[in-house]
């Protein structure tokens, strides 16, 4: 089973940030993960909150092996043209260590705050699967043509190619049975979201049917959950064993409330059992 380690960047500066994912790194988790927002989402509103895309592409400037991840880009923040080229640089400066997060987007009062539109969540799962379209075309293609209902591409092509062949593998946060997981279905390369593991259970076996519906191999989407470490050692090892045991091969540790000491416990006592 692979291991994350969400880092949360709410009321971080970039030295801490820096010693966070280098520790995550020299312990072993397979990827560091930050989020896409602009303000925190806890603490003093004030305090500070680095932007996630820019902020990956210091941290790929400042690792060698951990890949690097938004955990999840918000598709209403920046045109998928844009996003795309980002990734694809992000991609270059580490050296094929990027994991592109993407989600509908939900912090309703953050956009309003910045001025930027919010539309319903059906055309925002709308232009969440357009834009994945547009960055694969971007990524893949020379003189792309795309005629969605939100976004176009004119004989576009963007240069250098990834480095991950074809792209960077495309993650999908939702949890949405009508509208999200549907697209998760048709475009996924990872799906993520967190809950109890009776509820990922059911979604997961959802998403099964879905992706056969859509012509997809059921098994080519990888399933991921979200794994607090602020409760007992015996209840983080049963809840990774339940979600192995529901399919889920990826866990997102949290960084926990207690502090640094306590994640030291975890990658010492649990998390060579989780990962064996």
């Amino acid at each position: 089973m692979r291991i994350g380690l969400d880092t949360a960047q709410h009321q971080l500066l970039w030295s801490e940030l820096v010693e966070r994912v280098q520790f995550a790194e020299a312990a072993g988790f397979d990827g560091a993960w930050v989020f896409d927002h602009f303000t925190p989402l806890y603490g003093d509103p004030n305090g500070p909150c680095l932007e996630g895309w820019t902020l990956l592409a210091g941290l790929a400037a400042v690792t060698s092996r951990i890949r690097l991840g938004v955990l999840v880009t918000g598709v209403t923040y920046r045109h998928p043209s844009i996003l795309a080229t980002e990734a694809i640089t992000v991609d270059h400066i580490s050296n094929g260590r990027l994991e592109i997060g993407m989600g509908a987007a939900w912090h309703q009062p953050e956009h309003e705050e910045l001025g930027i539109p919010f539309p319903p969540i059906k055309e925002r799962s709308e232009r969440l699967e357009e834009g994945i379209e547009v960055m694969r075309l971007l990524m893949t293609k020379n003189r792309g043509n795309f005629n969605g209902r939100h976004y176009r591409l004119a004989e576009a092509s963007y240069h250098p190619r990834p480095m991950q062949k074809p792209h960077p593998p495309i993650w999908i946060g939702a949890g949405g049975e009508q509208l999200m997981l549907p697209i998760v279905a048709r475009q996924a390369d990872a799906w993520h979201f967190s809950g109890s593991v009776d509820s990922l259970a059911r979604k997961s076996r959802l998403l099964d049917q879905l992706a056969e519906r859509a012509g997809r191999d059921p098994k080519a989407i990888l399933r991921s959950a979200s794994l607090s470490l602020s409760r007992p050692w015996d209840q983080v090892r049963h809840r990774a064993a339940q979600l192995r045991a529901a399919g889920f091969a990826y866990l997102i540790a949290e960084w926990p409330s207690e502090g640094k000491r306590r994640l030291d416990e975890f990658v010492e006592k649990v998390m060579p059992e989780l990962a064996a």
